[in-house]
């Protein structure tokens, strides 16, 4: 009896063992947790792709030990205000104590509760929840992580894995932000500063108009406020600096949080500026004031953006373009998503002599099911008909029947 209950105890031993040493890939992981990331999306309006390309880095794809041993999805410490349980896990130092959770589905929660009831992340909560890139770099200005390529490995992964789509589909339920819950992060001044080694007040480094910009070369309209140099391109507040301003001086200065002003401009890093260049002091808009603009002579991607108070990634998926893409002189820019004609593959499916066609489209990066719908003006239950899917997971290159 005694031998048989020992050799059962083996046996459970290297089934646990067995079951331990199965690994998640990437896939499977954003296929356990998709639906949960969402979830939180829509109550707490942490991106659903941020949250899941976190998970990945964080757990390994599912696979860490520190993982297996607290349900810790986001590598969140148990600091001074957690009651709960917590875990041994050597990370920084040796020995650190880690929230555990009973469930993947409580450590997504509190995960979210974590960035939207910390003050340092209340700045995240004014960017657009579909801006992947401002997300994963404002949690890398908001201390989340130490390291530096923290924002670029979140974004490889997004793109990578298409988790775009999964933020798309919990886009138009995020709830509203409400700033009045929330208080911006003190604004820290470096004694180095650049600024003080400059002679004139932090004032006339600012000085200039934008009504000094040529509007025919942009195209932009501006309405001057001579009162504080400020101007509005596209109705948000801006004004035109000058090369060598320091970024921390107009913080300072139009009481602006640092982080929050490099994410309205998607500037990478605080600093001088090494040319003339228009700051947005308000959060630009995703459409221009014009359908489109023509490219001018030495302009780059990101000064069309600027000088027509549009954001960023608006512009390049409005175009079709990539941040590192090149823009030619002469080139039409569209500043809305309704300006641009769509470009649809045309096939016959049906016999010479009859009418019908069908119209296919080839998924995107960053594309959900949600946004190709809106795009053909149909519903996401007719591409699901058309196109035999059981759920909203696209991949990219994919073929998509949408209109027939």
């Amino acid at each position: 009896m005694i031998k048989k209950i020992f050799q059962l105890a083996i046996f459970l031993g290297v089934l646990t063992l067995s079951l331990n040493a199965q690994t998640l890939t990437p896939e499977q992981y954003i296929a356990l947790y998709k639906d949960i990331a969402i979830k939180e999306m829509r109550r707490m309006g942490v991106p659903a792709a941020i949250t899941l390309a976190q998970g990945l880095l964080e757990t390994e794809s599912g696979n860490s030990e520190l993982l297996r041993k607290s349900n810790n999805h986001f590598g969140i410490k148990c600091k001074s205000n957690w009651t709960a349980a917590g875990v041994s896990h050597d990370d920084d130092a040796a020995g650190e104590c880690f929230r555990t959770y009973k469930n993947a589905e409580e450590s997504y929660r509190d995960h979210s509760n974590f960035l939207r009831g910390g003050e340092r992340y209340a700045f995240l909560f004014d960017l657009d929840p579909t801006d992947y890139k401002a997300w994963a770099r404002g949690l890398k200005t908001a201390g989340y992580a130490t390291n530096p390529k923290y924002p670029n490995i979140l974004i490889r992964h997004i793109e990578q894995f298409n988790l775009q789509q999964y933020s798309l589909a919990g886009a138009a339920d995020v709830p509203k932000f409400e700033r009045s819950k929330y208080k911006d992060d003190p604004v820290v001044f470096d004694k180095n500063e650049t600024m003080q080694k400059d002679p004139e007040p932090a004032e006339k480094t600012l000085s200039g108009s934008l009504a000094n910009l040529d509007s025919k070369d942009d195209g932009s309209t501006a309405a001057a406020n001579s009162g504080d140099n400020t101007s509005f391109i596209n109705g948000s507040k801006c004004i035109y600096a000058k090369k060598g301003t320091s970024l921390l001086a107009i913080a300072s200065r139009f009481n602006v949080n640092l982080h929050k002003l490099l994410d309205i401009n998607e500037l990478e890093e605080d600093g001088i500026l090494e040319q003339d260049q228009l700051i947005f002091l308000q959060k630009k808009s995703r459409n221009g004031e014009k359908d489109f603009v023509i490219v001018q002579k030495k302009e780059t991607l990101y000064d069309v953006a600027q000088k027509n108070g549009i954001q960023l990634q608006s512009l390049l998926d409005y175009n079709q373009l990539n941040e590192d893409g090149d823009v030619f002189p002469g080139t039409r820019l569209y500043l809305k998503a309704v300006a641009r004609p769509i470009q649809a593959k045309m096939i016959i499916n049906e016999p010479a002599n009859n009418k019908g066609k069908t119209v296919l489209h080839q998924v995107q990066p960053r594309e959900g099911l949600y946004a190709v719908a809106k795009k053909y003006n149909v519903t996401v239950q007719q591409l699901k008909q058309w196109n035999n899917l059981a759920s909203e997971d696209l991949k990219i290159g994919q073929q998509l029947i949408v209109g027939k």
